[in-house]
């Protein structure tokens, strides 16, 4: 076995790299959510509800890959105590159920560090080179829809 080219040497450096960004995004998010009173769970589904719209429970169960049983309907309960959702009964079919985030709320208790954070990005990019933001644009979605497809492929084998 020889030594690595430097490309091969760059794409095993990158590998690091990502898997040290995402242990430490993950951390964030837990970061963020202990600070508004949720678990890293509750703030990805309210997050999911601020991004994707309102949903019934079996839709948020879904986006989140959580069962659709107890365990989503405890993380709405949590979520409605804490204040961060509503639940209303749909107009058009009063059986179901949707969950709506309350934004304001939100924004109140966690969106100064998001904040802080995208200041940060910002100014950071702002000393880069368009090409590089174009570049980091392009790695980071792949990266999202690898990520996204791995997602699927897992829940999939469950």
């Amino acid at each position: 076995m020889g030594t690595l080219s430097t490309r091969e040497q760059s794409i095993a450096r990158m590998a690091d790299v990502m898997r040290d960004f995402m242990a430490n995004a993950v951390l964030f998010q837990d970061a963020v959510a202990r600070t508004g009173g949720l678990n890293s769970t509750d703030l990805q589904a309210v997050s999911l509800l601020m991004s994707q719209g309102p949903a019934t429970p079996g839709e948020l169960a879904e986006r989140t890959g959580l069962s659709a049983g107890g365990a989503i309907t405890a993380v709405i309960d949590r979520l409605e105590k804490a204040g961060y959702v509503s639940r209303q009964r749909d107009q058009a079919d009063r059986r179901r159920v949707i969950v709506t985030a309350d934004v304001d709320k939100v924004l109140q208790e966690v969106g100064p560090i998001y904040g802080r954070v995208g200041a940060r990005w910002a100014e950071y990019l702002d000393t880069l080179p368009d090409e590089h933001i174009e570049l980091a644009i392009e790695l980071f979605t792949r990266a999202s829809e690898i990520n996204r497809e791995q997602i699927e492929h897992l829940r999939g084998a469950r």
